[in-house]
């Protein structure tokens, strides 16, 4: 008898039909207060060595229905290693097939990061003495939005912030994260040292826990996608941003990286802020050398692929990079990462991983040291 439940922290699934473990038929629910949905994370329990074919409906609808095709499933037995199977998509239909690894697999749109995880996360970052701490306010549901500060005083050092999973369904950015805070923590390391020394980093490792713990894709509780509340961020519907904008403008910001997760692309690249009014040849420069540098660092990043360009003055202040990047004079980024995986450098058993996002925020940190030790 196969059993699926999504009552958990970060699941979403609808239960549409369960009963023959060969024509299992389910449904992704919507964000609360909002018509997104894309992501999807359940166990599956079940007999050792039992075929199971998967069918995920309605998602002609969904959020990005043109970046199911090439798309493959993420599976676990154990929680930490994730790998793909066989999946197809056919007119809003996505169909999954594996046999059952373990009595209760889990299955998911990319590996899932818990808040669960992220608080012991930031626990065990806090323990090594390395860090310093603040709350800079409570999410809708009144979920503490951590911020961990890393290096020098803010006066002292160009500061740089860090931001990660505006949008809650984008798992491999908490990945990302917890990769930052165990390359800082480690001293040992010479690099991380050196961006204490030298650096003021400010980390928010998770900017969205309320649509996290929910299983929503891009939204918070009030139904708010927070990449778009920047310009006028209010303490009713986006007091995520509200907060880390406030704290930001007590800092200052010198560099800005905004995390996130491609659901179409599959490719790491940088967004950045060419549309915002005061872009310019210096910005442009300082852009291109930044992107060549971690390029360089590291083969599974590339700059040929990416989004369009924002015309002159067309940048949207709504956006976190254009926003801080107008705002500060910033050099102000968004980091995409690939839902599928990095075509330049495929990994047909894993696809993008979260081993690999923590190799790429290794490559990152080291990049923005660099960068900014050569133009302080």
């Amino acid at each position: 008898m196969i059993q699926i439940s999504s009552t958990f922290d970060g699941g979403n699934i609808e239960i549409l039909d369960a009963n023959d473990p060969g024509d299992i038929r389910l449904r992704i629910q919507t964000d609360t207060a909002s018509d997104h949905f894309q992501w999807f994370y359940f166990r599956l329990s079940g007999p050792v060595g039992e075929r199971v074919k998967i069918s995920i409906e309605g998602l002609d609808k969904s959020s990005y229905s043109n970046a199911w095709t090439d798309y493959r499933t993420v599976v676990s037995a154990d929680g930490e290693t994730w790998y793909r199977v066989d999946t197809t998509y056919t007119s809003g239909t996505l169909t999954s097939e594996f046999d059952l690894q373990s009595p209760r697999m889990m299955v998911a749109y990319f590996a899932p990061y818990s808040v669960d995880r992220k608080d012991a996360c930031v626990s065990k970052a806090l323990a090594t003495g390395r860090f310093g701490y603040d709350v800079l306010g409570q999410s809708i549901d009144g979920r503490d939005l951590d911020c961990l500060h890393f290096g020098k005083a803010p006066d002292e050092a160009p500061v740089v912030w860090l931001i990660g999973r505006q949008h809650p369904g984008e798992t491999m950015a908490s990945w990302w994260m917890e990769g930052a805070l165990e390359y800082l923590s480690d001293a040992s390391n010479p690099v991380a040292n050196a961006i204490r020394d030298e650096l003021c980093v400010y980390i928010v490792p998770l900017m969205n826990p309320d649509g996290a713990f929910r299983g929503h894709l891009r939204t918070n509780t009030a139904g708010q996608d927070l990449n778009r509340a920047w310009a006028e961020p209010s303490i009713q519907s986006s007091p995520e941003v509200y907060h880390v904008r406030n704290r930001m403008d007590e800092t200052g910001v010198r560099l800005f990286l905004d995390v996130h997760g491609d659901e179409a692309l599959p490719y790491n690249f940088i967004a950045a802020t060419e549309g915002i009014p005061s872009w310019n040849d210096v910005r442009q420069k300082e852009k291109d050398a930044f992107t060549d540098l971690l390029a360089r660092i590291n083969p599974d990043f590339q700059t040929k692929h990416g989004y369009p360009v924002s015309s002159p003055g067309k940048g949207n202040l709504a956006v976190a990079n254009s926003q801080v990047g107008e705002r500060f004079g910033a050099l102000a980024m968004t980091l995409e990462m690939p839902f599928k995986d990095s075509a330049i450098t495929p990994d047909p058993e894993h696809g993008w991983s979260p081993p690999r996002c923590k190799h790429l925020v290794h490559s990152c940190l080291q990049a923005i040291f660099l960068h900014l030790q050569k133009t302080a």
